[in-house]
């Protein structure tokens, strides 16, 4: 671990709305999606929320026009309301951002206005099959709603097979898991207490190892990232032209969960991650988590790296290249897989990482700032892996 370094980050403390409108149509919930221009989409159009917005999109401070369907979240009733979580965002390239992750459900008819969609639940998981289809918004809304809830919003019963019997035994076999709730608890707890994260803000010039240029902030080595300017014109945008910084990055990523039974139930195995925007130290990870370092470099050395990259292909049971968000990060994707390995149980595992059930991942997921949106995007995979 590094134990100090400098970089630039993105400070938007402010909170944005990360929401989805859902109504009922013959018995099935459906979901109302936007297909959304983003300047830095690889592909231009990915289905985002109905609404995504930050507090100065809806606040007007621009002068542009309203959010649409923003009445809907303001003025929704708490009996509408499924669920409403604030969610952190990447601790990597933010400094402590949260965004506010709901779903609200309308019985009155509304307009659907040009470029939504409603979708169902099981229509979005397949989509996800997809590279570059639904964006890492709807991803975090979805990962929100929990296993349980999969009948309720469409997805007309579990899928079949052996993978879909092991999901759902991993969240309701609540008291078959290697470790009790309580104990995983105690053990981020600890970690906690052992590591310290100090950040001090100092001036853009004055960062050690980046240059400024006339178009980029970039580091020396030519690692890491870049952050460009970009000037946008959109012409369906609450405001229609504008300038912004992206962050660029120079490698793609890889996101992996190692996942394997344990006690007949499907365990996913977690690292507890320190990253410098983090609101709390550490924030529950995949198994793999690389986004700044080429992967594929044999000297580039990650805790089951190794386990991911030679897994063999029937035990790869997702593998999709999935955006980050076009309106922050220029371009970025990263290679999203969960990998299932027969008897990983016996892996020796550094102290910053654990096992864990679908139902405690889940659990973890009601509270603020412990599953990060790695994780989270992962897990709203699943379904139709």
């Amino acid at each position: 671990m590094v134990p100090s370094w400098q970089q630039p980050i993105i400070n938007q403390p402010e909170i944005g709305y990360l929401g989805i409108l859902v109504k009922e149509f013959d018995g099935v919930l459906y979901f109302l999606l936007q297909a959304k221009i983003e300047p830095g989409n690889i592909n231009n159009v990915q289905l985002s929320p109905t609404l995504q917005a930050t507090k100065s999109n809806y606040t007007q401070v621009h002068g542009g026009k309203q959010p649409a369907y923003l009445e809907h979240f303001k003025n929704a009733s708490p009996a509408n309301v499924l669920f409403d979580q604030l969610q952190s965002e990447q601790g990597a390239r933010f400094l402590q951002k949260r965004n506010r992750n709901l779903i609200v459900k309308v019985d009155e008819e509304i307009t659907v206005q040009e470029d939504f969609v409603w979708l169902t639940l099981a229509q979005i998981k397949l989509l996800m099959r997809y590279s570059n289809v639904v964006n890492m918004d709807t991803r975090t809304v979805i990962s929100c709603i929990g296993y349980k809830l999969f009948s309720e919003f469409g997805m007309n019963g579990l899928p079949e097979g052996t993978k879909g019997t092991l999901f759902f035994k991993s969240f309701f076999e609540k008291n078959i898991a290697l470790y009790s709730f309580d104990e995983l608890i105690a053990w981020i707890t600890q970690l906690k207490c052992q590591y310290e994260l100090r950040i001090r803000q100092i001036p853009l010039h004055s960062v050690k190892g980046w240059m400024i240029t006339d178009s980029e902030i970039k580091h020396e080595s030519g690692r890491f990232f870049k952050v460009i300017a970009t000037k946008v014109a959109i012409s369906n945008r609450e405001v229609s032209s504008w300038s912004q910084p992206l962050v660029q990055p120079i490698n793609e990523g890889l996101i992996a969960f190692v996942i394997t039974e344990i006690h007949g139930v499907l365990h996913f195995l977690v690292q507890a991650k320190l990253e410098c925007g983090n609101f709390d130290i550490l924030e529950l990870a995949p198994t793999v988590q690389t986004i700044t370092g080429d992967y594929r470099n044999p000297e580039y050395t990650v805790p089951f790296l190794d386990v991911v990259l030679n897994a063999a292909p029937e035990n790869i049971w997702y593998d999709a290249k999935q955006s980050e968000e076009g309106g922050r990060f220029y371009q970025e994707q990263n290679r999203n897989l969960m990998v299932h390995v027969p008897n990983a149980a016996a892996l020796s595992l550094p102290e910053n990482f654990t096992w864990m059930t679908l139902h405690q991942l889940q659990t973890f997921i009601k509270f603020n700032n412990y599953l990060n949106i790695q994780a989270r995007s992962l897990l709203s995979t699943i379904g139709f892996i």
